[in-house]
């Protein structure tokens, strides 16, 4: 048994990579779950921004009807949103890894050269410096 199948069974919402590629290609609704100025700095094509903290209060913008991959920066976040999600009755996945696992995959970012950013707000900034120094 692969670590794939075991993270299957335990977390039947976790899909790699390649698995939310297929789901992108099917029509799947993208969001993400991170920090504007996470979101900013990397993003998934065709991604919307719904931050964790706003998720609850927005889920009527989510139909039960349709496939939603949820993901953040290492997939701890959008698990949460996946696993609530999906205990209430709606077709979602989260993207096991998260951003910095798909990239390191080697799928495509938006803005191409976008890196991904620490959730913190104070990390942000000292990154974004240290980005206008180099």
């Amino acid at each position: 048994m692969s670590d794939s199948d075991l993270n299957s069974e335990t977390q039947p919402f976790e899909r790699d990579s390649a698995e939310v590629s297929e789901l992108i290609a099917g029509g799947a609704r993208l969001i993400d779950v991170r920090t504007a100025h996470e979101y900013e700095a990397a993003r998934l094509a065709r991604s919307e921004r719904i931050g964790l903290e706003e998720l609850l209060d927005r889920r009527d913008e989510i139909g039960k009807d349709e496939t939603v991959v949820f993901y953040c920066r290492l997939g701890t976040r959008s698990a949460m949103a996946a696993e609530a999600f999906s205990g209430a009755g709606y077709d979602v996945y989260n993207l096991s890894g998260g951003i910095t696992k798909w990239i390191e995959d080697g799928q495509p970012i938006e803005p191409a050269d976008g890196y991904v950013a620490e959730p913190g707000e104070a990390a942000a900034i000292l990154e974004a410096q240290a980005r206008s120094r180099a």
